[in-house]
């Protein structure tokens, strides 16, 4: 039996509530389903609630709204955060995210779940 996770699109405001969202969906109130893009890699790599359990979906209502709320500013955060703690020798690689995400051009926050998830699950993903 296919079980579907629920990610509804108009809650997710940010990246910390979609960890919230799809750590809840998966596995209950205050479940834990990656908390970080490894994490969440990991975590749809099997071992964690799914998919070794059993076949899954995951359907994302709503997600032109995630989109949105996941876009070029929420990437450019995201970015910030991570340029501050990033070793030096990495530093260089993020800022140049960092100014095309500014800019308004380049992949989004939005882009990293949906490729993480095509990558470790194919298949499992409905944008609705």
């Amino acid at each position: 039996m296919t079980v579907t996770y629920v990610i509804h699109g108009a809650e997710v405001t940010g990246l910390e509530r979609f960890w919230q969202l799809i750590g809840e969906a998966v596995n209950g109130p205050d479940g834990y389903f990656g908390r970080n893009l490894d994490a969440f890699a990991d975590c749809l790599s099997g071992g964690y609630g799914t998919p070794d359990d059993r076949d899954f979906v995951i359907e994302w209502h709503d997600h032109g709204l995630s989109r949105r709320a996941l876009g070029h500013q929420e990437t450019a955060r995201q970015l910030r955060l991570r340029l501050a703690r990033v070793p030096e020798v990495n530093r260089a690689s993020v800022q140049k995210k960092l100014d095309e995400a500014e800019a308004g051009r380049g992949p989004t926050v939005f882009d990293w779940l949906t490729e993480i998830i095509d990558e470790r699950a194919p298949g499992v993903l409905r944008l609705l």
